[in-house]
């Protein structure tokens, strides 16, 4: 089953049990898809719909740190929760020591050596594990091991 499909079934229970929360992150996450289907006018392939949802998770983290700084904590909490709802539907993230060795393994199979190859180790990393490794813990790791 699709991501998309998942997320239009999720929908009906959520609506079915009142919950609007969710009902209403569903709604926006299954626009943004239609939407994104709309732009580039094809289906769209599961990597891109795991990355409309994880721009949407994104956005809202976002959101919600700005809500934070201007001391609007009801708006920010509301942004965090539901950035919760759409984590759900996302792989689980490698921890740190598992993104360490994948790093590792790419740098090794690559032979890369110089700091300034570190786009390629991110490229490659990202490809092997979309969406289940984070960007910001790749560069920091990659940017450790490479000289």
């Amino acid at each position: 089953m699709s991501l998309f499909q998942r997320l239009q079934d999720d929908l009906k229970i959520a609506m079915r049990d009142k919950d609007e929360l969710r009902r209403e992150t569903l709604r926006m996450a299954i626009a943004a898809m239609k939407n994104r289907k709309i732009e580039l006018m094809a289906e769209l392939s599961d990597a891109e719909q795991l990355a409309v949802v994880q721009k949407a998770v994104k956005s809202r983290q976002e959101a919600a740190a700005e809500y934070e700084k201007a001391k609007r904590p009801d708006l920010a909490a509301k942004e965090r929760a539901e950035s919760e709802v759409l984590v759900g539907y996302l792989p689980k993230l490698l921890d740190a020591a598992a993104t360490r060795a994948a790093v590792q393994a790419v740098i090794a199979e690559l032979g890369l050596t110089e700091k300034k190859q570190l786009g390629q180790v991110m490229k490659a990393v990202m490809a092997k594990h979309p969406g289940m490794v984070d960007g910001k813990l790749v560069n920091q790791i990659a940017g450790e091991l490479l000289r």
